[in-house]
């Protein structure tokens, strides 16, 4: 199996990166022809385009203008410790041994506005730039355009080195739309997950970011290879609701308190 999640807004580059083997980006050539367009941008266009406060305009902004190849562990750092976002909590890459390190390279991918799709071992350098931004470009009018069809591609290559027949979605709707699904060679399964909120089931935005980060975990932990393996899936209280499920989407429920 491989799993495909969102990128984080939070990021942590105050703490030194991880001396662990590191590589770089498949697509880091693209993200440097992006990333020539995003240092046009003022801190007014930033805050413009992003909706951001002029303090974080200024703040990407230098990101932008500090963004150099080559990466290194000076100046970049691995993707999976470098996101702080919700998914990331439940991910908890942390305490994630060195082999499942070097298992989750293989098994997880990270979509990304600015660098497409990132191994969780890659370097990057600190940025932000949502998927869904319209920023014009060379190759169109937003981000969606400039990827085209190079992240499924990569993702298909991918699926086909490893012999990998399922793809399980556990990204934001945002961002999976970068992917063509219709030209994806594996099954998708998109797992959903609901918690128990006034007399009913419903997704809950922050429950269900952290939810994604610990089925990642899981699929790390037990090393699920089949989609009745993930049905299993029981961290932090869900459990599958086969009723509610379809071979394409998996629902997990979970009550708490009201």
């Amino acid at each position: 199996m491989l799993a495909v999640i969102s990128p984080a807004k939070k990021l942590d580059f105050e703490t030194p990166a991880k001396k662990f083997p590191a590589q770089q980006c498949e697509l880091l050539a693209e993200a440097e022809v992006l990333m020539l367009r995003c240092k046009e941008l003022t801190p007014s266009d930033i805050a413009s385009l992003m909706k951001l406060s002029d303090k974080l305009a200024g703040l990407n902004a230098a990101r932008f203008g500090e963004w150099q190849t080559p990466f290194d562990l000076d100046n970049a750092k691995q993707a999976i410790f470098a996101f702080k976002g919700d998914v990331y909590v439940g991910l908890d890459a942390e305490t994630l041994s060195n082999d499942d390190l070097h298992y989750a390279q293989s098994h997880l991918r990270i979509l990304s506005g600015l660098y497409g799709l990132l191994r969780p071992l890659d370097l990057m350098q600190a940025y932000r730039l949502e998927m869904g931004t319209k920023l014009d470009n060379s190759r169109g009018k937003n981000l969606y355009e400039f990827w085209g069809e190079l992240i499924t591609d990569t993702l298909n290559k991918t699926m086909s080195d490893n012999k990998t027949e399922i793809l399980v979605n556990l990204a934001s709707t945002e961002y999976f739309k970068a992917v063509k699904a219709k030209n994806i060679h594996a099954q998708i399964i998109t797992p959903v997950f609901k918690d128990y909120k006034n007399g009913q089931y419903k997704i809950i935005s922050f429950y269900a970011k952290k939810a994604r980060g610990l089925m990642v975990r899981y699929m790390i932990d037990k090393r699920v290879s089949t989609p009745e393996q993930l049905t299993a899936f029981d961290y932090a209280g869900y459990q599958y609701d086969e009723l509610a499920s379809s071979p394409t989407s998996m629902v997990f429920t979970r009550k708490i308190a009201e």
